[in-house]
């Protein structure tokens, strides 16, 4: 099993933690996490990966890096997100790499694929489709509505931030619902408690704009992996997402699984990650 190492990544003006695992010379491929989560997400699946030859580069996103939380709601649209992930690869000495995402990271996945395709090996995203699905399903579907319905109280400045934060964040570890190890749970927590974190965090929602989903087609080999029991992610979306890729596409369906699919499937992700890679 591969060793997993902390670095501190200058990108622009920010720094990002970054865990890096597996071979020097091995495949990148970046993983990126979703809320209210952190790298150590993907701690079940990288092992799986490495092992393959992959070395698997796993951010603290911005507002998650202690280094790289801005100020203002502005600093996290998602032009700058995706910024992110491309001056990664920059200044990893990556011409391009395999990409993989989950929740809000699998949103993040979806525009950098869009806007950067020359940069894109391959896409496996987690959880959340197609913006352009997604933005469809959270207008027509009333399934999808009332999912994600939660999204009003992350967007209230001051409010959310209280309501999360109290009682040493036990409605964020309610939300893991016992579906994740406690190891996992205490970790993402450690990283949302830092000062500015959860704001940051948040902030990523309260960017939002009704133009979200304006992206271009997807052009590189995608794997879209979605589970039944997702509680967040309704099939309506799940399954129009296939309509806005342009490239070899595969639905993976994991029946049962909640919305924790790293943490709680890495076996079955890691092996849908694998083949799409090594296609």
């Amino acid at each position: 099993m591969s060793s997993t190492s902390t670095y501190e990544i200058p990108v622009g003006d920010l720094t990002f933690d970054v865990l890096i695992s597996g071979p020097d010379d091995g495949i990148p491929l970046v993983a990126l996490h979703g809320f209210p989560e952190s790298a150590a997400s993907w701690g079940k699946v990288t092992p799986l990966l490495t092992a393959a030859g992959y070395r698997v580069i796993a951010p603290n996103q911005r507002g998650y890096s202690a280094g790289a939380r801005p100020e203002g709601v502005d600093a996290y649209k998602i032009e700058h997100l995706v910024a992110d992930v491309v001056g990664l690869l920059d200044a990893l000495g990556l011409s391009d790499a395999h990409l993989v995402g989950h929740d809000w990271g699998s949103a993040v996945a979806w525009q950098v694929a869009g806007r950067h395709p020359n940069r894109i090996r391959s896409l496996t995203a987690i959880s959340v489709p197609h913006p352009t699905a997604f933005g469809w399903a959270l207008r027509e579907d009333e399934d999808q509505k009332q999912r994600s319905s939660y999204i009003g109280l992350l967007r209230q400045e001051g409010k959310a931030e209280e309501v999360l934060s109290e009682d040493n964040f036990r409605r964020l570890r309610a939300m893991f619902d016992g579906q994740i190890d406690p190891e996992f749970a205490d970790e993402h927590i450690r990283v949302l408690s830092g000062e500015g974190a959860l704001t940051g965090a948040l902030n990523w929602y309260r960017a939002m704009t009704r133009d979200f989903g304006d992206i271009d087609r997807t052009t590189v080999p995608t794997t879209y992996v979605w589970s039944t029991g997702d509680t967040a992610l309704g099939r309506a979306g799940a399954e129009r997402c296939g309509e806005f890729v342009d490239a070899p596409y595969e639905f993976v369906v994991l029946d049962g699984g909640s919305h924790w699919i790293p943490e709680e499937r890495a076996e079955e992700l890691a092996e849908a990650i694998l083949a799409r890679a090594g296609s």
